[in-house]
């Protein structure tokens, strides 16, 4: 038993052997809070929360921390459109984002600090980055020396002499262009905080440097965002930190975007769907199907036929199941492991699309099971997709899921007495032989968005696909 990781910094993918055994650290770069979020968003939480639960299936003790940015530029400017204090419009974000973790399925992080929370320890890492040469204080603003360190960049695998660092507003009196703010000074109507150098506000990316340490300390295992913020975030990260004299993380792995049109869903370019319009559509658990089971590493082309394939794919296993704890008089619990070639997917730098085929040969194993009328291998088989589901967070008898059948349950009691009326009388058609009105009546009810199966405890009806 290997898990192995695609390592950015490596370029390769790796062993996965960690800083203390059978315990494993991850910081996880969460959520800038200038506005609600959209599906690209919380797809970040979601893979992280799959690696997650895959380190505690295998034993792992995870420590696993999430940081909120509820500080920078865009909340600043808002705030002075909105006429708002900066901090509402940070908590009211704040709140959104964790409730589309929740409503996804996303366990809840061991710890979840906020940048402002954290003035003192980033204080500290400046001063100490001063005192060593590799930063200084410049017109009220301390900036970073890129040069400072030899191996800046690498993580990018950027030439320092091509770099284009991105700048804000106000950055004055940098010794070289491509140097990067740690803080700001004061502005007029902004938020600060007292230093040493003046008052001022964090830059973005000292913030997860100084939590990092605080949290995990000097090291930890893994670090992880998505792929923008290899540069300059997580370069600019790297360096506070290993010339603090930390050595910092271990392992750092990156998943794809949410794209539209091909382009990275954003905000700024219009394009984003919010969570909190999505789940109204769409069951939460099918969203995270959606999002949950391609590879990491790759990019999510959106669009509304994908996600009715998802809704599709998941309704076969959730039909699956109902029809097995049909069969054996009430709910199947999960078996104690997961099949070997389930287990050896995941070990394989979490590779879900090939632990999600598992699942559904499983399926399709169970429902050849229950046409033989073989119950003990159908609940076998029930057993082991409970297992496999349960890692991805994706069992729909967990109780977290609990309340999407709650909420639907008296109207989904209603349609089956009326569909169940019209099923009799398609029985009655077929008992007479009158086959032409029995299946014009098996054809109106798909037309109407219903599968019908005829089982042989008789026929059975599901949502179809969308």
């Amino acid at each position: 038993m290997t898990i192995r990781l695609y390592d950015t910094s490596a370029r390769q993918i790796r062993d996965f052997n960690p800083l203390v055994p059978g315990c494993v650290s991850i910081y996880l770069c969460g959520a800038t809070v200038q506005a609600a979020p959209h599906i690209g968003h919380i797809r970040s939480g979601l893979n992280f929360d799959i690696m997650r639960r895959w380190f505690e299936y295998r034993g792992y003790d995870v420590t696993f921390i999430r940081n909120v940015t509820d500080i920078d530029d865009k909340i600043i400017w808002k705030s002075a459109e909105q006429n708002r204090p900066w901090w509402s419009i940070g908590y009211e974000n704040e709140r959104a984002f964790n409730n589309g973790y929740d409503a996804l399925g996303c366990l809840p992080p061991t710890y979840e600090p906020r940048a402002t929370g954290h003035i003192t320890e980033m204080v500290e890492m400046m001063r100490g980055l001063i005192e060593r040469g590799h930063a200084y204080e410049a017109e009220g603003n301390v900036y970073f020396d890129v040069r400072s360190l030899p191996s800046y960049l690498e993580l990018s695998n950027q030439d320092i002499d091509e770099l284009r660092q991105p700048s804000g507003e106000g950055e004055t009196g940098k010794r070289d262009p491509r140097d990067f703010a740690m803080w700001k000074s004061v502005k007029p109507g902004e938020p600060s905080w007292e230093t040493p150098w003046g008052r001022g506000r964090p830059g973005w990316h000292l913030e997860c440097s100084a939590m990092a340490h605080k949290y995990l300390g000097s090291a930890f295992d893994i670090h992880g965002g998505g792929i923008d913020l290899i540069f300059p975030h997580h370069e600019n990260e790297i360096a506070q930190a290993k010339a603090f004299g930390d050595e910092f993380a271990r392992y750092w792995v990156h998943n794809g975007w949410v794209t539209m049109s091909g382009e990275k869903m954003s905000k700024s370019l219009g394009n984003s769907v919010l969570v909190s319009e999505m789940v109204k559509h769409w069951k939460p658990i099918v969203l995270r199907y959606y999002l949950g089971t391609p590879h990491y590493r790759s990019m999510i082309e959106y669009s509304e036929e994908a996600l009715r394939e998802a809704e599709s794919a998941f309704a076969r296993i959730a039909g699956f199941i109902e029809r097995v704890c049909e069969k054996a008089g009430g709910p199947v619990e999960p078996a104690g492991e997961v099949p070997l070639a389930f287990a050896e997917a995941m070990d394989d730098d979490l590779g879900v699309p090939q632990a999600l085929a598992v699942i559904h040969t499983t399926v399709r194993q169970g429902n050849s099971a229950l046409a033989a009328d073989d119950k003990e291998s159908a609940v076998a088989r029930l057993a082991e997709v409970r297992a496999m589901l349960g890692v991805l967070g994706l069992d729909p008898l967990d109780p977290h899921w609990a309340g999407d059948a709650e909420s639907g349950e008296d109207l989904h009691g209603a349609v089956d007495t009326l569909v169940r009326l019209v099923l009799q009388q398609r029985e009655a058609a077929r008992s007479r032989k009158d086959w032409a009105t029995a299946d014009a009546i098996r054809d109106q009810l798909q037309q109407s968005g219903l599968v019908i199966e005829d089982s042989p405890e008789g026929p059975r009806w599901t949502l179809g696909p969308r």
